[in-house]
């Protein structure tokens, strides 16, 4: 019988650190699993906790080039010698030593997850450490060495997937991920971010759809800084679910970059962990509508690494686990202590940014009409006006 849930974790996943003064902390993955242990998430009937060895080179090379490989592990074994021209040794993405193990089992462990949840060892899979969305196939790029999801991507289609759609709610254009399958009819791929304009990597356009072979599936919804709770639940709701009720994808496969939050030092939108968890609930709740609950939850980004990931991957995790929290639930006050001792920071007190209830976060649907005078309107008017038509939609309507 399958379980319920495959969640990858170990210890091991925080050897993935560019040093001590970057965003990309380690501690942030530690103290999520800390607390979804200390909400009993982990010990939910069916959930079973796995960790990951590294992928090998050829799992890895379905997706990175030969040399970019080689240039990762020579990197790895003397970060001195990290070459520019690969993206390695730059401020984001630092060279350091064990760099390619480090970064290859957070591909091993998405890969594993596609490979529980295609084969029905799992409903779900959740790799909070995993999401590296910006890595290209011969660079490194925004903190991402290995593109994990690119690779779990290219093994589900290499064993019998037909269609696999991608949702990337980040704050950051998902562009690794883009750019792997331009040209591919197989996989839809939807970002959902800050303009371009105002964040990097400074892509992700409406008008940008696609290969020539595959024009329709890229699909981007660029949103303007300020973004907050009700318009970023409306631009995903009028995008992301018809675009998945008209592809019908085998599979599901997001990723929840919480750098969309009021506190996260580096961007712009303005959300709470209630509309992440919002989110989360309502994609977990389209992979049971359209591919029988195939989905495989990834992290991302987020750099509030006390106050928001903890707390957003957390609620991801056990949403996944069918075993939601309450945005009102008390966060354990052994976690908390646990956090000030390591942190110096008291760590927040409820598992919700919003008011004591636990009502839904509110968002005005599609169907209620198109705002002109609205800058969100207006963008997601402008994805939809570009990419529904090509994947048999309606503009207005659907």
């Amino acid at each position: 019988m399958p379980s319920q849930l495959r969640v990858v974790w170990d210890d091991d996943f925080t050897k993935y650190n560019f040093g001590p003064s970057h965003p990309m902390a380690p501690i942030r993955l530690d103290l999520t699993a800390r607390l979804c242990d200390a909400l009993g998430v982990f010990d939910v009937e069916g959930v079973r906790v796995r960790g990951a060895a590294p992928a090998p080179d050829d799992l890895l090379a379905t997706v990175h080039e030969a040399d970019y490989i080689d240039a990762v592990r020579a990197a790895s074994i003397d970060p001195a010698s990290a070459d520019f021209a690969y993206g390695l040794g730059t401020g984001d993405d630092p060279a350091f030593e064990g760099m390619h193990e480090a970064s290859a089992r957070v591909v091993a462990g998405t890969v594993d997850s596609c490979r529980a949840v295609w084969e029905k060892e799992s409903e779900h899979a959740v790799n909070f450490t995993g999401g590296m969305h910006h890595a290209m196939p011969r660079a490194a790029s925004g903190f991402c060495i290995y593109n994990d999801a690119g690779v779990g991507i290219a093994w589900l289609l290499e064993h019998g997937a037909e269609r696999v759609m991608y949702i990337d709610v980040d704050v950051h254009h998902g562009d690794g991920v883009e750019r792997i399958f331009w040209d591919d009819p197989r996989v839809l791929t939807i970002s959902i971010h800050e303009t371009g304009r105002a964040l990097f990597p400074g892509s992700g356009w409406p008008t940008d759809l696609g290969g020539p072979t595959a024009t329709g599936s890229a699909v981007n919804v660029a949103l303007p800084p300020g973004t907050a709770d009700a318009d970023w639940l409306r631009a995903i709701h009028a995008t992301v679910m018809p675009l998945a009720r008209a592809f019908r994808p085998d599979v599901l496969v997001t990723q929840h970059g919480c750098d969309t939050h009021a506190e996260d030092p580096l961007a712009h939108f303005a959300l709470s962990v209630d509309a992440q968890r919002a989110a989360a609930d309502s994609l977990h709740r389209l992979a049971h509508e359209v591919c029988a609950g195939r989905w495989i939850a990834l992290g991302g980004g987020g750099y509030e690494v006390v106050n928001v990931v903890p707390r957003a991957w957390t609620h991801l995790t056990a949403i996944a686990a069918h075993a939601p929290i309450k945005t009102s639930a008390s966060v354990p006050q052994g976690w908390r202590d646990h956090v000030l001792h390591v942190t110096g920071r008291p760590g927040p007190s409820r598992m919700g940014d919003l008011g004591p209830g636990d009502g839904p976060v509110w968002w005005r649907s599609w169907d209620m009409g198109f705002d002109p005078g609205s800058a969100i309107d207006r963008a997601i008017m402008a994805t939809r006006q570009a990419a529904f038509p090509l994947n048999g939609l309606d503009v207005y309507f659907d």
